[in-house]
């Protein structure tokens, strides 16, 4: 890798797309036991020093979008984790950790007691959202790459403590999805995203939950709609910050906000507003889609069938997909024991789906927010809390590594 000004969007991507090619080849040397290539690190640490030399102002830095117009952001995810996976290479995995506790307020403990928790269980599924709880959050889905540590904690876990592992995701497969961004070695994981909607199997195949032609032309008028609000220029930004705009199996989703509030809140709401108002004109009688906002996404899902409780229609949430996954792939969900970890409240019917099938449930949810953590006690009562992502992709480790 040849050291270079850093100035545009599209060289940012392409510099953070480079990472994630060193950084599949050296987790793909560590399972084969073989040492890391010192110029591979090399790479990774010029990586960084572009990253941290891109112009600045007030700790945001500032990227051209083209000729004339600028973006300002946070690189926090970018560089901390090439930090993170540096400290790992040049350190050892002891000294990590040591580092990790330093980052983190009450990680040992945490790690410990979750650890403690779940000794000793060999899980028939791990079933985990991505984002906010095995991988820390970005300001930009695309430049989201998992970090080497990461992966190799996870991947042990995958392999040592979990017949199957399943990564169920908000996001798409591809363009960008989840596959772009994830550097775990092949046959570890079965990736499921747009909540399952769509998935691809440990061997590489890819399946998707059906979805009538009425259905999918109604979604594509949305898009068509969307892709052209966000070509004006006073709305592009928003298909340029955090998830940008995402066409997904059965959904779409487009920002208003990414996490470090590059827009200010009135334009968000606004934007918000003009989404919802888009959707409504398509779909008066509410008979094609419903709507999930985040605050900092605008979810917008084709309707399911639901329950005789839960009314005709309902969004199609991860508790769907975990049921469609579980017909195809033959989870077998209801023998337990099943590991559901999540950090939203939309991760919660992960959790109720399970419990609805076993008592042979546990959970590890990462959230500060007391009063989604009591939900999540109430849902299972084999649980535990940690504050951080890093602290349960420790607890996973820590779980793997025998005797």
């Amino acid at each position: 890798m040849e050291k270079r000004d850093i100035r545009t969007l599209k060289q940012f991507y392409d510099l953070m797309d480079e990472t994630r090619v060193i950084r599949a080849g050296i987790v793909k040397t560590i399972f084969n036991n073989e040492p890391v290539k010192h110029q591979n690190i090399n790479e990774l640490e010029t990586a960084l020093s572009m990253l941290e030399n891109i112009p600045a102002k007030n700790g945001r830095v500032i990227l051209l979008l083209d000729g004339v117009k600028t973006i300002e952001t946070e690189l926090t995810y970018e560089t901390g984790e090439l930090k993170k996976d540096l400290w790992y290479l040049e350190n050892g995995e002891e000294k990590f950790h040591d580092f990790l506790d330093k980052l983190h307020p009450g990680f040992r403990q945490a790690v410990e007691a979750g650890a403690e928790k779940l000794k000793g269980i060999e899980f028939n599924n791990f079933i985990t959202d991505r984002d906010g709880t095995i991988n820390n959050y970005c300001g930009r889905y695309k430049s989201s790459i998992q970090s080497i540590w990461n992966s190799v904690f996870l991947t042990r876990f995958a392999r040592e403590c979990a017949s199957n592992s399943v990564i169920i995701t908000s996001a798409p497969l591809s363009n960008p999805g989840i596959l772009d961004v994830s550097i775990n070695p092949e046959k570890t994981f079965i990736y499921a995203a747009s909540k399952a909607r769509e998935y691809v199997d440990s061997g590489g195949a890819r399946h998707t939950y059906p979805v009538s032609e009425r259905q999918q032309k109604k979604l594509d008028e949305l898009n068509r709609e969307l892709s052209a609000l966000v070509a004006k220029p006073e709305y592009e930004k928003y298909s340029l910050i955090g998830s940008g705009l995402q066409f997904k199996f059965g959904q779409t989703t487009i920002a208003r906000q990414d996490i470090s509030g590059s827009i200010p809140k009135n334009e968000s709401n606004a934007f918000g507003g003009l989404v919802n108002n888009l959707v409504g004109r398509l779909d008066p009688r509410k008979e094609w889609f419903r709507i999930e906002d985040t605050g900092y996404d605008i979810e917008i899902l084709l309707t399911v069938k639901g329950n005789e409780t839960e009314g005709s229609l309902k969004d199609f949430d991860k508790s769907n997909g975990i049921d469609y996954l579980d017909g195809e792939l033959n989870l077998a969900v209801k023998n337990g024991p099943n590991l559901i970890c999540g950090d939203t409240s939309s991760d919660l019917c992960m959790i109720e789906m399970s419990m609805s099938r076993t008592s042979d449930t546990w959970t590890v949810f990462v959230t500060r927010d007391e009063n989604l953590a009591e939900k999540a006690r109430g849902l299972c009562p084999n649980n535990h809390i940690v504050a951080e992502p890093d602290m349960l992709v420790a607890i996973l480790n820590k779980l793997s590594i025998r005797g």
